[in-house]
Formats: C-alpha cells, structure tokens, sequence
C-alpha cells in the first residue's frame, strides 16, 4: 500500500511551527494538575482558548468544576470519526526530590516536568495536529475528535466516564497519546491485561506477645493463605485465547534486553499475584488478633474473570479465619492485531522513525479497556521516555516532533485501511470474553 500523504498546508504548518509546539508543552507543564487533588480547571481553559481562536469547535463538559473536560471536533469529508485521547492530570510529585522543575524546566533536548511524557508531552503534540488542520483550512479525511480528559491517574469518574455519560460519544476508532516507547524500542499497545483487585480478611486470637503459643496469628493466617493463592492459582496456566498469541511474542520482542523471553511469555501464560497493601496488629509486644490485606491479580486478555474468580475463591475457600471481604474486577481486552487501526498506526509510527514497532500488549490497563469492551477499537501510542511517574521526569524535543508528525499521519493511514475495507474485525470484545 502505497503510504498516504499528509496535506501540504497541514505538513508546512507542523515544520514551521515546532517551536510554538515546544513552547506548548512547557505551558502545559507549567500548571500543577497533580491528581490528588487533579485540578485541571486552568490547563482546559488554555486549551480551550488556543483551539477556539483557531475557530475549533469546543464542548466543555464537567461533572466536577475543578475537574473539566473538553472535546473538540474538526467536520472531515467522510461519516468516520477518529478520536484523539490524552488525559491532562499527573500522579503527584515531590518536590524536594528533583534535581529539575517538576512544572517545567529544558535543558537541551530535554523537557522535564511532571507529565512530561505521561503525557503532556502528547497532549501538545495532538493540540498541534488539530491546529495544523484548523489553521491551514485542511479538510481531514474523516471527521477528527480530540478529547482532552481530567482524573484519569486515579481512576476517577470525572474524567472520560463523564464525556461518555454527557455527550454522544461514538467514535470509529480511538488513539489515547500514552507512551508506549522503552529502551530505544517502540510500540503500539493493542491490548491490555484483566484485573482481580481482591481484599482478605483474617481473624485469630490474641495473646501476649511473649507468649504467642496462646494465641493465633492473624497476620501469620492471613500471608500463608497468600502464599497458598501464589503457590496453587499462580502456577496455573491460563486459558488465553489462541488469537493472543502474535500479540505476546512482540511483547517477547519488546521487552527483549530488559526482561528475559521466557519470563515475559509467562507474564502472559499464568496470573500475576501482588500483595500491595497489608494491615495488622497494635502493638509489638502483641499477637494480632485481625489482619487485613489487599491484592493484584491480573489475567491476560481473553481470559474468563469468572473462571479466574471461581479459581481463586476455591483456592482460599476453607481456609480457617480467612475470608474475602471485598472483590473488584476489570476485564482484559484486545485490538486484533491486523485490525485497521493497528495496520495504520503502525505505518504512520514506522514512517517517521523508519524502526520496527512493536504491536504488543500493556501489563496493566487504563481507559483503552473500556473503550475495547464498548465495541470501540482503540490502541495507545506514543512516543517519549521510560520516567513516567518517576523523579526528574522527562520527554525530548525530537519526542514532541515525532508524536505530532505520527498523530497526523495517522488520520491519512486510517482513513485509507477503512475506506477500503481493511482486515480485521476491530473491538476485540468478543462474546467469550464477556461476563
């Protein structure tokens, strides 16, 4: 297929204006929307005003005041529409630990800054492809949505859950601006893993810590029953779904220098099992009599969550002062791996770093799941650095360039594949997978 050319006018914009690209991460960087508390109020309105005085038509839309959304639409000359997801909050940051300005500071090639690559970085990069298509007066091929989003570090409903709760919110397809790019190597992140979030409970009796013979260890009862759930459920090979399987080996590839082949294939073939919280006891010189813990364990795509849970509860069930207080769940999900969306961002990230990119499943999962379960087909993509969440933060100049070029390739690629009734079938939310 003979690769789509951009617009002209829509190219020249994007090299003319790489500076005021620059200049618009660092002013998106220079709010704090560190979620808690995630006020993202002041960073809308900016860009708000820079798309309204480009004539871009703009919807506010805010559950939460301090927590704002704004969804912006450009008509294209077909019915399809293609959305651009970023989300504007950050995970919180400490100051005194940076070495750089956590709300903003370049030196060189670098741009430092709480959210530098997760992901104001792309935020500025998709604000400039609606303003290339805007101010150069291009009709995109299919009709463009930018949603750029609040409260999505944790998980909270004012972000996209209220856009689909407010608007007719139905896109074609979505591309949400992570970044997906580690250790030199690139990636478009077509699927995500389930999740089990599970809180135990455990009861024993208490006693003087120097005589714990009379008493019963809760918090004793309660990790040997974790090491059970790991030691039984953890080694257990899941069903996953035969249509995984390319998937899991870019991931191999992906992850190769970082993390051995064969770990990363059975990140994939059995349940990860984490102990992230645990809480007992009083004093020291106590036997705890009640202990609580909470628990990650996730599950790659197409993996039954019922079967998962019935696996686990079994697992633990009859246990002696054990009990499960409290259960969550998300289920994994998929893009097929020739579904157009992966076809064109593929070929629009390869046709700007002329490198193999990686179609490959995330570990974890964020709003993509949703969308993917909602019959829309979704990927994340983006280029940047591997400092997400971490000190000293960072995305580089050539990053924002390259995010901005990909994202406007991007429309071109997939307009092309889906006028043309490209392969695969798209939201990967198949019956099997639904409970």
């Amino acid at each position: 297929m003979t690769p789509p050319r951009l617009p002209e006018p829509v190219e020249r914009f994007l090299a003319d204006n790489r500076v005021d690209l620059v200049s618009t991460a660092e002013t998106l960087l220079s709010h704090d929307t560190a979620n808690p508390p995630g006020h993202t109020a002041a960073s809308v309105s900016w860009i708000a005003s820079r798309l309204e005085a480009a004539g871009v038509d703009v919807e506010r839309i805010a559950v939460d005041p301090e927590k704002p959304n704004l969804v912006a639409t450009l008509p294209g000359t077909s019915d399809r529409t293609l959305c651009f997801v970023d989300h504007i909050d950050t995970v919180p940051f400490d100051g005194t630990e940076w070495s750089r300005d956590p709300l903003g500071e370049r030196e060189g090639d670098r741009l430092y800054g709480r959210g530098a690559t997760d992901m104001k970085g792309a935020v500025a990069a998709m604000l400039q492809v609606a303003l290339a298509y805007a101010e150069s007066d291009a009709a995109p091929p299919v009709d463009l949505q930018f949603a750029f989003v609040s409260d999505e570090e944790t998980g909270g409903d004012a972000g996209l859950p209220s856009v689909r709760e407010a608007i007719e919110f139905v896109p074609d397809a979505c591309v949400i601006g992570e970044t997906t790019s580690r250790n030199g190597r690139c990636a478009v992140s077509i699927a995500d893993r389930g999740a089990i979030w599970l809180t135990l409970e455990a009861t024993g009796g208490a006693a003087h810590g120097s005589r714990p013979m009379l008493g019963i260890n809760a918090i004793d009862r309660l990790t040997a029953a974790i090491d059970r759930l790991k030691r039984e459920f953890g080694t257990r090979e899941l069903a996953v779904a035969p249509e995984m399987a390319p998937i899991v080996e870019e991931s191999v590839g992906f992850h190769e220098g970082e993390i051995d082949a064969e770990t990363v294939r059975d990140l994939f073939r059995y349940p990860t099992i984490n102990l992230g919280v645990i809480e007992g006891g009083s004093a020291v010189n106590a036997v705890p009599a009640s202990a609580r813990a909470e628990v990650d364990v996730r599950l790659t795509a197409t993996v039954e969550t019922r079967d998962a849970l019935g696996s686990i509860r079994r697992c633990l069930g009859g246990i002696e002062g054990i009990s499960i207080a409290d259960v969550s769940w998300s289920r994994g999900s998929y893009e097929p791996i020739d579904s157009p969306l992966v076809e064109a961002s593929t070929a629009a990230a390869e046709s700007v770093i002329e490198r193999r990119i990686y179609r490959r499943s995330a570990t974890g999962g964020g709003d993509a799941k949703d969308l993917r379960h909602d019959g829309i087909p979704t990927v994340e993509f983006g280029f940047g650095t591997d400092t997400a969440h971490a000190v000293d933060e960072y995305t580089t100049v050539d990053a924002l360039a390259q995010n901005a070029e990909a994202y406007a390739r991007l429309i071109g690629e997939y307009a092309v594949r889906v006028d043309g009734g490209g392969s695969g079938t798209g939201g990967g939310s198949s019956d099997r997978d639904e409970q």
